[in-house]
């Protein structure tokens, strides 16, 4: 994994060498491929160089990372103003996200969970949209920096108790309350869990449309990846607590997809739908069974590409449009006919239709969370139909009805429908291997 990161810290000299940023673009796909050829990953921990290495977690965190890094360089290839420190801020990104998912060290995911806050601030300020982008970037800012500081006294405490930092080795025998509920806060805010989840609307409506893929994509997953750690260190404070953050899982993800209904903004609609699936990741893993937790590590892969796709297209409107509101983008199916069918089964998709990815890891989670407490299936039940509410409100809103204009043509060039294509492929394909994986 050295190697990785080695290449990401040398490629900013080779773009303002050579002044090519496809080449980044290249380098992105390259890794991909040579991750997907030479890399095996484990149940533990292989490819082992320097405190670096991969498991099953870990290596589709990172296969995800090399495909929404590219399709951000996609997305923000029209925006030619300063593109080059953008791309110095993707590669950043993208070198801080490989140390997190890939590092056996608590301290260094911890350094690397603090410092990606950087590039995205910059990258929310500096190519955000409306003035209240500023306030975005104190809400993200203040809401992690709050939480993460109690959790930086926590590692040093539990070094001085286990003697080393790495994983394997970080066996702490307490069952303190407070220790859990700082450890495991952390990562919720992260997720976000509905009641920390203020920051994230804020974050995603004002952030450029790159900011929003890799929020959706793999910011939100940063959570859920530290929380599979945690559990498989802590797993006795996991089975005591474990009730609490479940009823905060399954409440808040039925009443975030009620609050999705109301929303007037496709930003706002599609970044609430990540809080509620999200919530039902935390159910999936608060229930530490073997289906639960491989469902809800599929979902969270199953929603970067879905919810990044989503977001993209949203922007594709708004380019077109100049506007958000679901109350001027009407008959969207008359104005550009090509994206209507993307759309539809992206939303599709959001609502975990089969034959889908998120269809599969959901199915995954209904057992578990059955076995966990039986009464949660009617939750469950409400959630999947509120889902398919907003989903088919987010489709029909913006495709239906009388366009103002009143003429049809399309104005999406080919680069935009690669960049669709490509979020959907992984959803239709992905459920295919899954038996392997099994």
């Amino acid at each position: 994994m050295m190697s990785f990161i080695m290449l990401i810290l040398f490629s900013p000299l080779m773009i303002f060498i050579t002044k090519k940023s496809i080449l980044i673009q290249f380098l992105y796909i390259i890794m991909y491929i040579y991750m997907l050829l030479y890399k095996s990953p484990s149940m533990f921990f292989s490819s082992i160089s320097y405190f670096y290495g991969i498991d099953y977690f870990s290596y589709g965190f990172i296969m995800l990372l090399f495909l929404v890094s590219s399709y951000m360089i996609i997305s923000m290839i029209n925006f030619y103003k300063n593109f080059y420190y953008f791309i110095l801020l993707n590669l950043s990104m993208t070198l801080f996200l490989i140390i997190i998912f890939s590092t056996m060290n608590y301290m260094y995911m911890y350094m690397s969970f603090e410092f990606i806050l950087i590039p995205l601030i910059i990258l929310i300020l500096g190519w955000g949209y409306q003035p209240e982008r500023l306030m975005a970037g104190m809400y993200l800012f203040f809401y992690t920096v709050v939480v993460s500081l109690p959790l930086l006294m926590l590692i040093m405490y539990m070094y001085m108790n286990c003697g080393s930092m790495f994983f394997n080795f970080m066996v702490f025998g307490s069952d303190n309350f407070l220790l859990h509920f700082i450890l495991i806060l952390v990562f919720m805010v992260k997720m976000p869990m509905y009641l920390t989840h203020y920051w994230l609307p804020k974050a995603h409506v004002q952030a450029p449309v790159s900011g929003s893929m890799i929020l959706a994509a793999l910011m939100l997953k940063i959570g859920g990846y530290g929380l599979i750690r945690i559990m498989f260190m802590y797993e006795y404070m996991y089975i005591n607590y474990s009730y609490v953050w479940f009823s905060f899982g399954i409440m808040g993800s039925l009443f975030i997809s009620m609050v999705c209904l109301v929303q007037g903004d496709m930003k706002c609609l599609v970044a609430y739908s990540s809080i509620a699936h999200m919530g039902m990741v935390i159910c999936g893993l608060m229930t530490m069974n073997f289906w639960g937790v491989l469902g809800s590590y599929f979902l969270m892969i199953a929603h970067g590409f879905c919810s990044s796709g989503l977001f993209y297209i949203c922007n594709l409107f708004y380019e077109r449009t100049m506007s958000r509101s679901f109350f001027i983008n009407k008959g969207l199916i008359n104005y550009i006919p090509t994206c209507c069918m993307f759309f539809f089964m992206l939303c599709a998709f959001n609502m975990s239709c089969p034959p889908s990815l998120n269809f599969i890891s959901e199915l995954m989670i209904l057992p578990s969370l059955m076995n966990f407490w039986f009464t949660s299936i009617y939750f469950f039940v409400g959630i999947s139909f509120f889902s398919a509410c907003f989903s088919y409100y987010l489709y029909s809103s913006t495709q239906h009805g009388l366009f103002h204009n009143l003429y049809s043509f399309s104005m999406i060039n080919l680069l935009e429908f690669l960049c669709l294509f490509m979020h959907l492929m992984p959803l239709f394909f992905m459920p295919l291997f899954i038996s392997s994986l099994i």
